[in-house]
């Protein structure tokens, strides 16, 4: 059920399992999870804010971000860029934690790799202020610099040894916490990450609370705590901001009533469906597809 939030990753080069993406709030260039898009991923992340400012949440902690500060996300870990300035933009490197190993089963890859990437460590932010995440930080703007130009043949090389050098760096400067910490965060992100992909599939019906619990086997009040905690609000919040989302699609794409999208979505009354859309989007449905529909014909 994890895979309603994973982002299966496609290379430009399949023997170079390697991508920058550039977000906005445009969008995604190459075309990838952006800004308020909750999701995770199996690679490797380091990003970079280029312009404006960023508030990103990473297992339930909210990280701000200017331009020139940058961030590390370790594999498998929920995150989402909940706020972007209007004339923001950020890079996203995104690579397997093989390419740090060198070769399958080294020495580097099991005391200087998978000890950190399996651990508690979900995030790293590098703001600058100390010499090697100055060092880091400028690494990062070369790579930005190699993979929009792509100038000769070396520069898979120059980005893979560049690659090494930020790990290096971090792993050097940074210490971990212990085994029974990191276990215990692990299985909390997993929990959630099935109760979330719970609600993704089952939206369109009524939920209980206590369905949502019964999928990661917790408590009642235990799962309200673990949302709360990794994503600052209540799991009858999240469904409801999940079904908004999902009405905007089919105000968007179809031609159905605003009586047939609410009950496409759960809500039972048409009423609370407008109430919680107008909550949300500040808008109406009605209005919010007429403006679609202008956005479309202009």
């Amino acid at each position: 059920m994890k895979k309603q939030f994973f982002e299966a990753i496609q290379y430009p080069d399949e023997d170079f399992p390697y991508i920058m993406y550039t977000h906005t709030n445009r969008g995604s260039i190459p075309e990838g999870r952006g800004v308020n898009d909750l999701h995770w991923h199996e690679e490797l992340q380091m990003t970079l804010v280029t312009k404006g400012k960023l508030n990103i949440r990473i297992n339930g902690m909210d990280y701000f971000l200017g331009a020139g500060q940058a961030i590390f996300i370790n594999k498998s870990v929920l995150h989402i860029v909940t706020y972007l300035t209007h004339d923001g933009e950020y890079v996203s490197f995104n690579f397997p934690e093989k390419l740090l190993a060198f070769y399958s089963n080294s020495s580097m890859e099991k005391k200087h790799v998978h000890p950190y990437t399996n651990s508690s460590l979900f995030a790293l932010l590098i703001e600058g202020d100390l010499e090697w995440q100055k060092q880091i930080l400028h690494i990062l703007w070369e790579m930005k610099k190699k993979f929009e130009r792509k100038e000769t043949w070396k520069w898979q090389y120059e980005i893979s040894i560049h690659t090494v050098q930020l790990w290096l760096l971090l792993i050097a400067n940074i210490s971990l916490s212990s085994e029974e910490a990191s276990k215990q965060n692990r299985l909390q992100q997993e929990r959630l990450q099935l109760m979330l992909s719970f609600i993704h599939q089952n939206y369109m019906n009524p939920i209980a609370l206590k369905e949502i619990a019964d999928v990661a086997h917790l408590s009642i009040s235990e799962c309200t705590r673990s949302f709360k905690k990794s994503i600052q609000m209540t799991p009858y919040d999240y469904l409801i901001k999940y079904r908004i989302k999902r009405s905007c699609e089919l105000l968007g794409t179809t031609v159905f009533t605003i009586n047939e999208i609410a009950a496409k979505v759960g809500f039972n009354h048409v009423n609370h469906f407008i109430q919680s859309f107008k909550k949300h989007r500040k808008i109406t449905p009605k209005e919010y597809r007429k403006i679609r529909d202008e956005q479309g014909t202009s």
